[in-house]
């Protein structure tokens, strides 16, 4: 946890500079057979280590300097598609294999100011479009669980660093599962905040208004201490919220008794791999033995999302890779592979003339039901309980050339995105086969401290 690391470079018991090697050494370990990153910045880190060496070694206050730079010497990598000034950022996409920005993401400018170091850029699924981390240009991302297995997409690079322990948290982007469904599959932690919590600004887009910036950690703590930071009003982006931040460690481990956490049943249905309904019933075991309420709730439009969530997906996939045109950066668009193609291809379709309203803007209304329905269930409740997948982690190239089959991974997870609320990902267990499972803890806008808590005391009464 960040806070053991803290302590240690406090007590001046290892080096930021031995920190950072130790990392860099365990990335030159593991990702040749794990292909978790798609540049390694070895010796931007170095340097950066040292100049946060020589400044705790002037410090004569270090509680002081850590109080104002709480991540100060955290090594951690960034999804690549996060512009990174001077640093290549290629959203795995070999269109952008070139690219180097010119400045940085509000969120990386964010971390570095509190002293994160960055050690390079992670892959994913290219432009982010993807469930399992397959779409990538630069080769997929193996699940250090089970190697024959995908780390999840779109974020596949972020959780598999994560845990492989080759970065302290990863940053990552979460458009309809795209965090939670890797960390469901890599047993870490995963944050998708409310829509306009965390800046875009610097985030390559995928999806506008559904796209949300968060990051996987290995507990709880380390993520409530991460948003902290990056959350807030960004001028550069104007879907951000002016409402204040929290103090999400504030009271993060108050007990959770009289809390009324809702089970949606139509997320329980038999389609859900019996492992997975069986750990995601234990949690709500756990959940009530720490005396929160169980009360069961009906989202009755969710059987619609999926259908909603693709048609706005693809609407604004097609507008957004228009940009990419070969002209004034990136390669000819020849290069977009077969899942960009798809997608530009079928949105372009439902934003034609005569299909518009047929499509885009049926999408858009059964949208504002599922947000109603949220609205109705948090009348009656302080957080949603469900699982995050609805199978376990699929064998390499076992769904990738099946568009449906990769679409419905995301069942579960595109009715947060629709409405904009935040959801938590956890570790709530492993299959008989030792395959990590996740669930989910939804809450209504701006309620992350809430789920937080959930969260904190979940993950150490689980242990």
């Amino acid at each position: 946890m960040i806070s053991e690391i803290i302590s240690k470079l406090k007590k001046k018991e290892i080096s930021v500079l031995e920190l950072t090697q130790s990392y860099l050494g365990k990335i030159n370990k593991e990702d040749p057979d794990v292909n978790a990153f798609i540049t390694v910045t070895s010796d931007i880190a170095i340097a950066q280590a040292k100049n946060i060496d020589d400044l705790i070694s002037k410090s004569d206050n270090l509680d002081e300097l850590f109080s104002k730079n709480p991540l100060l010497g955290i090594p951690l990598a960034h999804k690549d598609i996060f512009s990174t000034n001077g640093i290549k950022t290629t959203a795995a996409s070999n269109i952008l294999g070139d690219y180097v920005p010119t400045y940085d993401a509000t969120v990386v400018s964010k971390i570095k100011n509190a002293g994160g170091i960055s050690l390079g850029k992670l892959n994913c699924d290219a432009f982010a479009h993807g469930a399992t981390g397959e779409n990538s240009d630069f080769g997929v991302t193996k699940n250090p669980y089970d190697k024959s297995r995908v780390a999840g997409g779109s974020s596949s690079g972020t959780a598999a660093s994560v845990v492989s322990n080759m970065v302290v948290f990863a940053t990552g982007t979460d458009t309809g599962g795209s965090l939670r469904n890797p960390a469901s599959f890599t047993n870490t932690v995963a944050i998708k905040p409310t829509y306009g919590r965390v800046s875009r600004y610097g985030v390559i887009a995928m999806a506008s208004s559904l796209d949300s910036v968060g990051h996987i950690t290995t507990s709880v703590e380390d993520s409530a201490l991460i948003l902290g930071k990056t959350a807030g009003f960004d001028p550069y982006d104007a879907t951000t919220s002016k409402n204040l931040v929290d103090d999400y460690l504030k009271n993060i481990d108050v007990d959770i008794k009289g809390k009324k956490i809702g089970i949606v049943k139509e997320y329980l249905s038999d389609e859900i791999d019996s492992e997975i309904l069986e750990k995601t019933k234990s949690a709500i075991s756990l959940y009530e033995k720490l005396g929160a309420e169980i009360i069961e709730i009906s989202l009755p439009n969710s059987e619609y999302a999926l259908a909603s969530y693709y048609v706005i997906t693809w609407s604004e996939v097609s507008s957004n890779l228009a940009r990419f045109d070969g002209i004034r950066f990136g390669k000819s668009r020849d290069n977009f592979g077969d899942e960009a193609k798809r997608r530009i291809m079928l949105g372009t379709y439902a934003l034609s003339s005569g299909f518009y309203d047929e499509f885009y803007i049926k999408a858009q209304k059964v949208r504002t039901l599922i947000i109603q329905d949220f609205k109705n269930a948090f009348k009656e409740v302080d957080a949603i309980l469900a699982p995050v997948s609805p199978v376990m982690p699929p064998k390499i190239g076992e769904v990738v050339s099946d568009p449906m089959k990769n679409y419905l991974m995301d069942i579960l997870t595109v009715p947060v995105n629709l409405a904009g609320i935040p959801a938590l990902s956890l570790p709530s267990g492993f299959s008989k086969e030792g395959l990590p499972i996740g669930i989910q803890l939804i809450g209504d806008h701006f309620s992350e401290k809430k789920l937080y808590n959930l969260g904190y005391n979940f993950e150490r009464a689980s242990k």
